[in-house]
């Protein structure tokens, strides 16, 4: 699989603006608002954009899914109608403490050729029992995974 490092707009400062614009393929919970607080890093540099709403200049595109067939299924709607914008990342949240089931596997892989790269996030048994995303990045192993996350699609 081929991934593309995100990068900030030519001239622009990376300090302000929108860097990562977040599209839910299958639902807006607590696992899209807390990958929303990973990437933003409490910044704002990251956050999910309304249905419709266009993709800023010089945001990357993060489609953000969990491991469910349906959301692979949502993902490949997502795809084809995608048109002329930059490929999308997407990040893939487990719902689960187990492996996806394996049409999702294969799926997701077919898909990969028009991502610029898959980010998975683990299994977070905390996001059920937290109030918000700020509340979750208060965990060790929520911390963890975001470290993982922005290192895996800021390529360092």
């Amino acid at each position: 699989m081929t991934m593309q490092a995100v990068s900030s707009t030519p001239g622009a400062d990376p300090s302000v603006g929108l860097r990562y614009g977040l599209m839910p393929v299958d639902g807006n919970g607590i696992a899209v608002a807390t990958v929303a607080a990973m990437l933003g890093d409490g910044d704002g540099r990251a956050r999910v954009l309304a249905p419709g709403e266009v993709l800023p200049y010089g945001a990357a595109p993060v489609l953000v899914s969990d491991t469910t067939l349906y959301g692979a299924t949502r993902l490949e709607q997502t795809l084809l109608r995608w048109g002329p914008l930059p490929r999308p990342w997407l990040v893939l949240v487990s719902d689960a403490p187990a492996r996806p089931v394996q049409d999702a596997r294969f799926l997701v892989r077919a898909l990969e050729g028009r991502l610029a790269g898959v980010a998975r996030v683990p299994y977070l048994p905390v996001l059920r029992a937290v109030k918000g995303p700020q509340e979750a990045l208060e965990y060790k192993d929520v911390q963890t995974a975001a470290e993982k996350l922005r290192r895996t699609i800021e390529g360092k």
